[in-house]
């Protein structure tokens, strides 16, 4: 895994404990170009519960963005499993990537080209393709 660029056409995901949004570069990896492709929300929290054991002490909010952080992980499965996407740039902010990370399939780790912890889910789209220029 390299940790230095945003490639041509990477699948690039900005994601919160809330909500995730995603992209493809239609740049260069030092001169990004976003163009919006989706987003996920948290779905059926009650019921499908967080990643692993959560403490008895955690928040309600808390096991919701631990569950949420599962969904995103099951559902950057699904699409690297069917061949959507070659390179995976996945920015969140440090809390939901310390989620996130250990729960990702192999198969979505070894496409990572770019991991930023980062809070950038509500910023402008020129921020983003600021903070991903400069890796």
């Amino acid at each position: 895994m390299s940790t230095s660029t945003c490639p041509p056409n990477a699948f690039v995901v900005i994601a919160s404990g809330a909500e995730a949004k995603f992209f493809v570069n239609n740049g260069k990896a030092r001169d990004i170009s976003l163009t919006h492709v989706g987003n996920l929300s948290p779905q059926n929290l009650d019921d499908d519960g967080p990643s692993g054991n959560r403490p008895p002490e955690s928040s309600n909010q808390e096991t919701d963005e631990a569950t949420f952080a599962k969904q995103l992980a099951q559902h950057l499965y699904a699409k690297a499993h069917k061949g959507e996407f070659e390179h995976l740039v996945l920015v969140a902010d440090p809390d939901t990537l310390g989620e996130i990370r250990p729960i990702l399939h192999l198969e979505v780790k070894q496409k990572i080209s770019l991991e930023l912890a980062k809070t950038l889910i509500n910023s402008p789209m020129g921020d983003i393709e600021r903070s991903l220029s400069a890796g």
